[in-house]
């Protein structure tokens, strides 16, 4: 199947309906998506950014970068997808939304039960994984101001201070891997929005709502381009997300 219709259909005939979301959400407001053809990976090599080792290697040119890229991110605002799940959350229909995203526009758009596979932008922690120090970063961002001339350090350890986003080659937290499964397991659908469905093990969650969730777990796939997932989807919608879950929210609020 395919189109609003019948993706308004299954949310209506469903009772848990959860949400995977991916770059491809947070680009409609501006932010640019790793993979894409204007993808920053095209930019930069991920290996000198965002590794542990290229953190050990050069702290300053990472930090630099993640200062550039947080500044760039809360800069930007939720677009009407982020609005409109937040409007779904609620109205009761959707449970949960899992991100692979470290923006925090679902937030900004009222969403409250949001899980972030990949971590958050608006978190930095303690390099030194002993110490576990953890701060959120305030709307000023004057832990930001002094970089690259001076690196933010642990008020606790006087360790370097991180980004709280899972870099490549690090696991991902356990806990909440664990619940965004556990999630995947109690739904009878969920919507996959702006993901290209390659990244493990964000990719399988879907697949989980369909083979061990609830009897009956479909996938509701709306992406610009088809994905490994699509063959998987009961409804795939080749719209922008902001366009398709705007049209379904209408159609569930009529």
């Amino acid at each position: 199947m395919s189109g609003v219709a019948d993706a308004v259909e299954l949310i209506r005939n469903s009772t848990y309906v959860t949400v995977l979301t991916g770059a491809g959400i947070s680009a409609e407001s501006g932010i640019p998506t790793f993979r894409g053809r204007d993808g920053l990976w095209n930019k930069y090599k991920p290996e000198e950014l965002a590794t542990p080792y290229a953190f050990r290697r050069n702290p300053s040119l990472v930090w630099e970068w993640y200062a550039w890229r947080m500044k760039l991110v809360f800069s930007k605002k939720p677009n009407p997808a982020h609005y409109a799940l937040a409007e779904m959350e609620d109205e009761g229909i959707v449970k949960y939304i899992i991100t692979q995203n470290v923006d925090d526009l679902h937030e900004r758009a009222g969403s409250k039960n949001v899980l972030h596979l990949h971590g958050t932008l608006r978190n930095v922690k303690c390099s030194n994984s002993e110490c576990g120090y953890l701060v959120s970063l305030t709307d000023d961002l004057d832990l930001l101001k002094s970089i690259p001339e001076s690196l933010p350090e642990c008020p606790e350890c006087n360790s370097l201070l991180r980004p709280a986003v899972v870099w490549f080659g690090e696991s991902l937290d356990p806990e909440v891997l664990s619940k965004a499964f556990h999630e995947a397991e109690k739904s009878d659908l969920m919507l996959v929005v702006g993901t290209s469905a390659v990244v493990q093990p964000a990719a399988s969650i879907p697949l989980v709502v369909k083979r061990e969730g609830r009897v009956g777990g479909s996938i509701i796939e709306i992406n610009l381009d088809a994905t490994p997932l699509t063959h998987e989807a009961a409804v795939s919608i080749r719209d922008s997300a902001g366009s398709a879950l705007q049209r379904i929210l209408e159609e569930l609020n009529r």
